[in-house]
């Protein structure tokens, strides 16, 4: 077995004295009702070592022996697919399993599929657990998990709302429960997390490397010792170890018997009202954290200070309302709410109060995070709408623009963002899953079949296949004799994640003309439209005499955001430059990723002029355009032009990329439908005259 380095040696200090991360990961162990942890921070800050390191300091758990899905011996109610287990049955205690989903993994690997060997040699319908029942009871680690796929999110959050799952599929009824800890750990700068999984997580900490020069001191030199010597570097924390699995087990036989009395739970509610959460889900999690938080200090009642520190780890995710909004509380606001008194005594029974003896919670909580009504009218809010900016974020101008022949540069704030038509690439891509192109993926409508041992069995194709052979082979029944080479596999259409690349112009024209604001706010609007479809974003300025990447592709969207809110305007306008830069990005990311298919948008008038090239340059930016053509990219330019006069340059420049001309005008969807029913209308209208 592999030896992994102790979870106190990863936090650094002993159990009476846990960092944010280590509290949120022993708070959800003791109490799994939470729903998780989600751990963000930058590479590098051991953000997988610590939870590798968890399943070590917990409890063991009993289990009947051969049962492969880990049902509880203690609870009467537990079934299990391999059951049912009579008094004689052996019941062994084994530790608690950390089971990690990879982010590529297929559906059935998840949740189960046919046993294909003993279909294929015995003609035996069996189930193959997946990974969901393998984490019951124990521990369900996702790595990276803002970039998981959508068809597995989904999966997910199925088993978290009912905490089980159901098999039906090729010949297979199975129904199994699916407890676990859901554990997620991401690099924000890869890219944010679907809202709705977002949400189904209790409990977030944010991580970063120590800036203490002895602190990172310390790091490296207990990495060092557990490299050296593994065996002798985990004796040391031994005793440490022991001492969290102790508190651990006293905790969880606690926390059932912790009191939040109904001035506690008013706080509670206080808090969250004050930081405007959505819905009752965000109360729930904070007042069973605070339960957990008592119980994990050995206390019967909660306190003001185990609502803090709940709060502190379970709102911060939850008070977002764009996603280009920073995480993080307000810890002055949230001190002035709670006080510096302790919480008042619960009132006596009957008082104003509680008339009604059952009001008051008692020992622990007995509310449905899934019923109440006003979680049922937000939750999925931002999945189906891209917010809105606030109009004293986005329409403010910090300074008047220049004439576009001066050297100087101003910076203009976007315009308030909406909802933008749909940009895809052409063709049909084999890309990871995703909201934009049409591609063949593990997920979407089946449309075919294919001579493949990987992916979800295609039965009919498979048997059809194997119908036309059965005359051939030597059969020694009635049944159909399968062999490996009849396998066949669904072939699904699905929609894939894209790599938008924006070219920006960010010349003196458009300040001069105050398109900029108009030009950010399209843009504004795309980036939160390639956040809700998950895909990677980069982002190229062009003025003066050249042109800059500002910024790299990346699956950050808040920092493409941020970019854009910092490019100034001013100067000429080098388009050649913005569109060979967009080349030469577009190469180098095909080499890194293949199957990550560009979408290449180009913001401009379609003005060109350089200092440098001079008259020359209108027809470099054509050599330039018929380049990028020559890629094969799938390229739309947005022309940024307005007013009565228009030369209709970027509308030639469009013809020379090959590319969709679109006015900036009619980005937005509605703007779209309004034109193409304004067309109908006036279509018909001829016709019938």
């Amino acid at each position: 077995m592999p030896v992994h380095y102790p979870f106190s040696a990863v936090l650094g200090c002993q159990a009476d004295d846990l960092d944010d991360m280590g509290l949120a990961l022993v708070l959800t162990t003791i109490s799994p009702e939470i729903g998780g942890v989600l751990v963000r921070g930058e590479k590098g800050t051991a953000k997988s070592t610590a939870v590798r390191g968890l399943a070590a300091v917990l409890p063991s758990i009993s289990v009947y022996a051969g049962d492969r899905f880990s049902i509880d011996p203690d609870d009467p109610s537990a079934e299990s697919p391999d059951g049912p287990f009579g008094s004689a049955a052996v019941v062994e205690s084994r530790p608690v399993r950390l089971v990690e989903l990879p982010v590529g993994a297929t559906e059935d690997r998840v949740v189960g599929s046919l046993h294909l060997e003993s279909a294929l040699s015995r003609g035996a319908v069996e189930f193959e657990p997946g990974l969901l029942a393998r984490a019951h009871r124990g521990l369900l680690y996702v790595d990276e998990v803002n970039l998981l796929h959508d068809h597995l999110v989904d999966l997910l959050l199925d088993a978290a709302a009912m905490g089980r799952v159901s098999v039906e599929r090729d010949g297979v009824s199975v129904e199994h429960a699916a407890r676990f800890v859901l554990i997620g750990t991401m690099n924000p700068e890869e890219g944010e997390l679907r809202p709705q999984l977002l949400d189904r997580f209790g409990l977030t900490v944010e991580v970063a490397a120590p800036r203490d020069p002895a602190l990172r001191a310390e790091v490296v030199r207990r990495r060092m010792a557990f490299d050296l010597d593994a065996p002798a570097f985990v004796e040391r924390y031994v005793a440490a170890e022991r001492d969290v699995t102790a508190r651990v087990s006293t905790a969880r036989a606690l926390v059932g018997k912790v009191r939040l009395t109904a001035p506690g739970l008013l706080k509670i509610a206080e808090v969250c009202a004050a930081f405007e959460v959505d819905g009752l889900r965000a109360d729930i999690v904070t007042a069973r954290t605070a339960v957990a938080h008592a119980a994990w200090a050995g206390r019967s009642e909660v306190t003001r200070e185990d609502i803090r520190r709940a709060a502190l780890l379970a709102l911060p995710h939850r008070r977002r309302r764009n996603p280009f909004d920073a995480p993080g509380l307000d810890e002055d606001l949230l001190d002035r709410i709670l006080g510096d008194e302790e919480l008042p005594p619960e009132p006596p029974e009957g008082g104003p109060e509680h008339d009604d003896p059952q009001d008051g919670p008692k020992d622990g909580l007995e509310s449905d995070p899934e019923a109440g009504p006003a979680e049922s009218s937000h939750g999925d809010s931002s999945e189906t709408e891209p917010v809105e900016t606030s109009q004293e974020e986005t329409s403010t101008t910090n300074e008047a623009p220049p004439s576009p022949s001066a050297g100087n540069t101003s910076t203009t704030a976007a315009g308030a963002a909406y909802r933008p038509r749909l940009l895809t690439v052409t063709g049909l891509g084999t890309g990871r899953t995703g909201g934009r192109s049409k591609a063949i993926g593990s997920s979407g409508r089946r449309i075919g079949a294919s001579v493949s041992t990987r992916g979800s069995l295609h039965l009919v194709e498979t048997l059809k296949a194997a119908a036309g052979k059965q005359s051939s082979r030597d059969r020694t029944s009635a049944k159909v004799e399968l062999r490996i080479e009849d396998l066949r596999t669904a072939v699904r259409e699905g929609r894939e994640a894209n790599l938008v690349l924006f070219c920006v112009d960010a010349s003196g024209s458009m300040a001069a003309r105050k398109r900029m604001a108009q030009v950010k706010a399209a843009v504004l609007s795309l980036l939160l439209d390639a956040y809700r479809r998950r895909d990677k974003v980069g982002m190229i300025t062009f003025r003066g005499e050249g042109a800059e990447l500002v910024l790299p592709p990346t699956g950050s969207v808040d920092l493409a955001a941020a970019r854009l809110d910092e490019v100034p305007a001013g100067g000429r306008t080098p388009l050649a430059e913005g569109l060979l830069e967009a080349a030469r990005v577009l190469q180098r990311e095909h080499l890194r990723d293949p199957d990550l298919r560009p979408l290449l948008v180009v913001v401009t008038d379609g003005r060109a002029n350089s200092k440098t090239h001079g008259k020359d340059a209108v027809r470099r930016s054509q050599q330039a355009a018929a380049y990028v053509a020559g890629l094969g990219v799938t390229t739309v330019v947005i022309d940024s032009e307005s007013g009565p006069m228009r030369l209709g340059l970027a509308r030639q420049l469009a013809v020379h990329l090959g590319a969709e001309h679109v006015p900036v005008a009619e980005v937005s969807a509605e703007a779209l439908t309004s034109a193409v029913h304004g067309f109908t209308g006036s279509t018909m209208g001829r016709g019938a005259a």
